[in-house]
């Protein structure tokens, strides 16, 4: 049976597994930049494409390359390549695709960084930029009636936990005649697929719930065969931003235990959730898998369950949240997420500080919200220490 006939814990284990003459049961690491061929014949056969052979280590790597087929199994994509961080893959996704003149229509709620390259950079490229409300599917319709290069979301969105009708917004951007390209970091592809619902390319930070223990930095990108192959490979092979063989390994190692620590985590969110949503100085609680969420019909069509984090909103505003941070003692205060560890931000100040004071309020991040991504600790410990934290607020 092939990996792809397994079921998701599985895949996770077995997946794209190429073991060498020496039989090992764990991956090997390859740690070379280059390779030797039998012969100056190959070589040249391999430099035109006529032979399969590794050539050099920015372009395809054995360690790498498990990785890439590993995670391409579990997402249901044709092909993957991994790049050396979540920014890097974003990056390449739309640069490879992208030319002067082009026409982007992105979601509002995108993560910093996200929100930079499609505001800043690619207009400095002649690349029109058109920002919309994710949840609202009269301004896609509104923004995709003309020509479209692109489309880039994330659902759920950093941090406000917004969630976009992907068949909806595919639907409209494939009409336009724009690839849809969705950042799925913070429902993995254990909890949602984007591809199952008309997305052609998605991009990940392995950095977060794939390693998941806060170890290495690592991207990915997925897509359709030919689209890789003949739009992506060219653009990540000339501009290096290649993922280490070692990062790699690790990242294969998180890969086994994702699906078990993803649905752990999102059990632990909810009962938070829950929790947060009674104790006092909480003035709201975001959580896609808790009915009051705006979109949670929509949440639970796309995902098979809330995820992992946590958005609320202290009525005290920016003194009460950093005076609530500040007295935590389990959680740690940290801008990264899906890590093992329960780690809380204050995304005003920190991750979408540079977005600015306007295009904040209109995303709803307040002084008061805070971004709480939840860990394997005991759900016990992290309500006490939530509560000594609150009280302290108090």
């Amino acid at each position: 049976m092939s990996a792809s006939s397994y079921r998701t814990a599985t895949r996770l284990l077995h997946g794209g597994i190429e073991r060498t003459l020496h039989g090992e049961t764990s991956e090997a690491m390859f740690l070379t930049s280059g390779y030797v061929y039998d012969s100056a014949e190959q070589a040249e056969a391999t430099f035109k494409g006529e032979a399969a052979h590794y050539q050099y280590s920015r372009f395809a790597n054995p360690t790498v390359a498990a990785f890439e087929r590993r995670l391409a199994e579990l997402e249901g994509a044709e092909e993957c390549r991994a790049t050396a961080t979540g920014m890097a893959a974003v990056h390449a996704a739309l640069l490879s695709h992208l030319v002067a003149g082009d026409r982007v229509v992105a979601s509002r709620a995108l993560f910093g960084s996200c929100y930079w390259i499609v505001a800043t950079l690619l207009p400095r490229y002649g690349i029109e930029s058109v920002f919309v409300d994710g949840h609202d599917i009269g301004q896609w319709r509104d923004a995709l009636a003309q020509p479209t290069a692109l489309v880039l979301l994330e659902t759920p969105s950093n941090p406000m936990l917004d969630i976009v009708d992907l068949s909806a917004v595919a639907d409209l951007a494939h009409a336009a005649g724009a690839i849809v390209v969705v950042d799925n970091v913070f429902a993995t592809p254990v909890l949602q697929r984007p591809l199952e619902f008309g997305a052609d390319v998605v991009v990940y930070s392995a950095t977060k719930h794939i390693d998941g223990q806060g170890r290495v930095l690592g991207g990915a990108v997925l897509g359709r065969k030919a689209w890789v192959e003949t739009v992506l490979q060219p653009f990540i092979r000339n501009t290096g931003p290649t993922l280490s063989p070692f990062n790699a390994w690790v990242l294969i190692k998180g890969l086994e235990t994702l699906a078990l620590r993803v649905e752990a985590m999102t059990r632990n969110a909810g009962q938070l959730a829950d929790w947060l949503s009674g104790a006092p100085s909480i003035a709201r609680v975001w959580y896609p898998g808790r009915a009051d969420h705006p979109q949670n019909a929509l949440a639970m069509r796309q995902m098979a369950s809330g995820g992992s984090l946590v958005a609320f909103e202290l009525a005290g505003g920016q003194p009460a949240a950093f005076a609530m941070l500040n007295a935590l003692r389990l959680i740690a205060v940290s801008n990264n997420l899906g890590d093992s560890r329960s780690l809380v931000t204050h995304p005003a100040t920190t991750t979408h500080m540079r977005i600015g004071g306007e295009e904040r309020a209109r995303l709803g991040i307040t002084e008061g919200v805070v971004r709480l991504s939840v860990g394997l600790e005991d759900v016990h410990d992290l309500t006490d220490d939530l509560d000594r934290a609150l009280r302290s607020v108090r």
